[in-house]
């Protein structure tokens, strides 16, 4: 029989330590494209709420077009593709739009078209919560030609209430998934040093200094920290990129600098936590006795 190739002393299993960390980076790396994309998707709910600028009759054509240029400078309209979000719906329009939601034609029995026109321009999300709302509405008021300002108040009120509540269930579980991830890494590292205790006593009994001892060790876990990090990040990289394939629709809510951010926050958690976790086991075993080591 072909004898078995015994370990040298003070062998770290690296392919082990590198495979867990880039693991459990993956696994936090997933729930962080997540949350990212239930942010987007909370965005894009709130921008397509619409607030309805009643205007007064018969207001004269300049008058119309200075009321709208007014409405695109404000910082509460949103803008896409560097164009401010406001449409004119024209009471002929909007006698239209009656008619095919309801099905039935009041001109067969009124002579004149009772509607307004009017301004239906998209809120930024940061400004459609009940505080915010109020204020555009009262500023949209003052405005010159401006009748009156409707919104869907209790639409806006549950929807706020509803993300809210999501967003925070979602944090709260991305706070407790983070400590565990920081645990097993912590506890990986220092299984993997457990194996070394020796030969950082060996050190310091042929007088190598405490910094002496540390670099090493040091360096090599950063190293490993920062490979793990760059691996789980082509994995979530290839992931999103197969999601995006699958589900056309994913592809709405893609943020590019905000993933580019996760990715990179990747890396580095996984740069600073192999340090730290390495500084933390071998000053344990700087300060232990030699029985403790067995």
């Amino acid at each position: 029989m072909p004898k078995r190739r015994k370990k040298k002393l003070g062998s770290y299993p690296t392919p082990l330590v590198v495979f867990s960390i880039t693991l459990a980076l993956v696994v936090i790396g997933l729930f962080g494209l997540l949350l990212l994309h239930a942010h987007k998707l909370s965005e894009q709910v709130r921008e397509n709420l619409e607030v309805q600028v009643y205007l007064e009759r018969n207001l004269p054509e300049t008058e119309l077009l200075r009321l709208q240029q007014d409405l695109e400078h404000q910082p509460y309209v949103a803008v896409k593709d560097g164009r401010a979000q406001i449409r004119f719906v024209s009471k002929e329009e909007g006698a239209r739009q009656l008619l095919e939601s309801t099905g039935e034609d009041f001109r067969t029995f009124l002579d004149d078209n009772p509607l307004r026109d009017a301004y239906a321009l998209k809120v930024r999300p940061e400004y459609t919560d009940t505080m915010h709302l109020r204020q555009l509405s009262r500023s949209l008021s003052s405005q010159r030609g401006v009748f009156e300002i409707q919104y869907p108040k209790s639409l806006f009120d549950s929807i706020n209430q509803n993300l809210t509540k999501i967003s925070l269930l979602l944090v709260s579980f991305a706070a407790v998934l983070v400590l565990v991830v920081v645990i097993l890494i912590n506890n990986t590292i220092k299984l993997a040093l457990f194996s070394q205790r020796f030969l950082i006593r060996s050190m310091q009994l042929v007088g190598a200094t405490r910094f002496f001892i540390q670099q090493p060790f040091l360096r090599r876990a950063t190293w490993q920290g920062f490979a793990s990090g760059g691996l789980a990040a082509l994995v979530l990289v290839a992931l999103l990129q197969y999601a995006y394939l699958e589900v056309e629709q994913l592809k709405l809510l893609r943020d590019d600098r905000l993933i580019a951010l996760l990715l990179v926050a990747v890396v580095g958690l996984g740069t600073i936590i192999g340090f730290l976790s390495s500084y933390r086991a071998v000053n344990k075993y700087l300060g232990v006795s030699l029985d403790e080591l067995y």
